[in-house]
């Protein structure tokens, strides 16, 4: 099956890069004008040695080279143009899967390097395309024609052309075999070096206050050492071979002086054919050379097309689905089960509830009870392996992600804001957010003042971490953001976490607000004040609900401190 499934995703790759044949042929049209050119400068070799300085005509040799001069400027065109061409073969293959490899990965977010290393990936394939090794894979071809064309000068010349040639081939067929290993672990450890260093800078504060900085550099620097030493040994190997490659092809090229010199005295070749020979053969093993020294290069993307296929692969294109009408608030869930790639373990288990317009639901239970993972299903984040969750009586698959992030507003239990203004933050990243929308959010999620004391107010820029915004600031524009939009179901995953009094008065009034407009809510949650403007309770406990309706029932019934708890909703406490 996952090789069916591999299948596909190199399937849908040669899809897109077949579209790209229209300029492919024109560089492989502009690479036999490109080739024939290149037999300018043996040819005039050829003129001037036995026709030029024979005759001792300057006319001649005025003529000839006005036509080399010609016939050069054509070649640097032709071969610039086929250079643009394939510049732009490679943004096209990018831009055409750009949105279908951000998608995938985003539909991933635990696959190993996230969005970076399916974009790197990507830009490895595209830097390919538009690099020297697809122009000498078209020049490959006319090896063969130029060794042929010195073999008419001399026999020999061609026997010694071609063992040379073959030399040559056989140096990168050894190069793809002895480097393939060493660029394979060489890529990875740097991903992991990486990796670590982008955690590390996300975290540097937590890493700084809990006096970590000493051991992550020590762990960081202990995979940097096996990133730089994999790299090394990749390079030395690469450097080999290109050594090899281009001091082999040297002598070649002085060898075959050397031969026809000794042909020329033997009177069997003219001085002209001598230097024309050579001139052609290193004409014909210039490509390559270069795929010898590109080599790095031609297996990153090997790589990278590799990793996209599987990729695409476990991410099909989601199928377009019909525009469904603005659902109403009723939320069924009737035994889900979900149970997390890899485990053998259900987190979720046979849950059934419902949800009604107007009301609101806490979830409460242990940590690692589930509450979290229910919050993602709900959210569409996770698909669920049994069970169905319905939103206006239709499942959560029949939405589209795009509309179902619009009808189904999300607080994560760890709120992360982007780069970008508190507006976009709020407008879900829109580069033109709706500046009304956007303010009636906060309003209503108790931001709105807040963000007036900031010194550019709306327009106050973050940083990816969230700066200069505190914990509780982040958790109440966090709030704005899954009002934004008016949902009909909000999900607040620990709302109450990192807000004071104030903050918790605010997330109660926008509970009430989206109630009172039809909406319905579900927190989860282990302060009790955040359970205060529920009507209904879940209990859950390792994956399985254990009690389910009005509140005050369940909290009789199941909580033993529930006078203590209630008395706490009453006073508006905190605790």
């Amino acid at each position: 099956m996952k090789q069916n499934q591999l299948i596909q995703g190199l399937e849908e790759l040669r899809s897109q890069r077949r579209k790209l044949r229209g300029l492919m042929w024109s560089v492989a049209l502009f690479s036999v004008f490109v080739n024939l050119l290149m037999l300018t400068a043996p040819i005039y070799m050829l003129q001037l040695y036995d026709r030029v300085l024979g005759s001792r005509s300057e006319a001649t040799l005025i003529a000839l080279t006005l036509l080399m001069s010609f016939l050069f400027l054509m070649m640097g065109i032709l071969d610039y143009a086929r250079a643009r061409i394939l510049a732009r073969a490679g943004a096209q293959f990018q831009a055409s899967l750009d949105h279908r490899v951000f998608s995938a990965v985003l539909r991933q977010p635990s696959k190993d390097g996230g969005t970076t290393a399916g974009l790197k990936d990507l830009e490895a394939v595209q830097k390919l395309l538009s690099s020297p090794v697809i122009t000498a894979a078209f020049d490959i071809p006319w090896t063969p024609v130029f060794l042929l064309a010195i073999s008419i000068f001399h026999p020999w010349l061609g026997i010694l052309a071609i063992a040379g040639g073959a030399v040559l081939i056989g140096i990168t067929v050894l190069n793809q075999i002895m480097t393939k290993g060493p660029l394979t672990k060489a890529t990875v450890a740097t991903h992991r070096a990486d990796q670590m260093a982008e955690q590390m800078r996300v975290e540097s504060e937590m890493v700084r206050a809990l006096g970590m900085s000493s051991g992550a550099y020590k762990r960081w620097h202990r995979s940097r050492e096996v990133s730089l030493h994999e790299n090394l040994r990749a390079s030395d190997r690469l450097g080999q071979f290109s050594a090899m490659s281009k001091t082999f092809r040297q002598f070649l090229q002085s060898a075959m002086l050397g031969l026809g010199a000794y042909l020329a005295l033997q009177g069997e070749i003219s001085p002209g054919a001598m230097i024309a020979g050579s001139i052609l053969l290193g004409r014909a093993l210039a490509p390559v050379d270069m795929a010898v020294n590109q080599w790095q290069l031609v297996q990153r993307a090997r790589a990278g097309w590799q990793a996209l296929a599987e990729l695409l692969a476990e991410t099909p294109t989601e199928q377009e689905r019909t525009r469904l009408p603005r659902p109403n608030a009723k939320l069924q869930v009737d035994k889900l089960t979900v149970i997390p790639q890899g485990a053998s373990r259900a987190v979720l288990r046979q849950v059934t509830f419902d949800l009604n317009p107007g009301e609101a639901l806490g979830v409460i239970g242990p940590s690692g009870s589930g509450k979290s993972t229910l919050a993602r299903v709900l959210t569409g984040v996770i698909a669920p392996d049994a069970g169905t969750v319905r939103l206006g009586g239709a499942s959560l698959d029949n939405y589209a992600p795009e509309a179902l992030g619009q009808y189904i507003g999300y607080l994560p239990q760890r709120v992360q804001m982007f780069e970008g203004t508190i507006a976009e933050n709020i407008a879900g990243l829109e580069l033109q957010p709706d500046a009304t929308a956007v303010v009636a959010a906060a309003q209503m999620a108790g931001a709105h003042e807040l963000i007036l004391s900031l010194p550019d107010g709306y327009d106050t820029r973050l940083a990816p971490g969230g700066a200069p915004l505190s914990g509780g600031q982040m958790q109440r524009v966090g709030l704005a953001r899954a009002i934004y939009g008016e949902p009909v179901i909000l999900v607040l995953d620990e709302p109450n976490s990192n807000l004071d009094n104030e903050g918790t008065q605010a997330l109660n009034n926008a509970i009430r607000a989206v109630k009172d407009r039809g909406g319905a809510v579900m927190i989860m949650a282990h302060r009790p004040a955040a359970i205060r403007e529920c009507e209904l309770l879940l209990i859950i406990d390792d994956g399985v609900a254990r009690s389910f309706g009005p509140r005050d029932e369940v909290l009789n019934k199941h909580v033993q401190n529930a006078q203590q708890i209630q008395t706490a909703q009453t006073n508006g406490g905190t605790q």
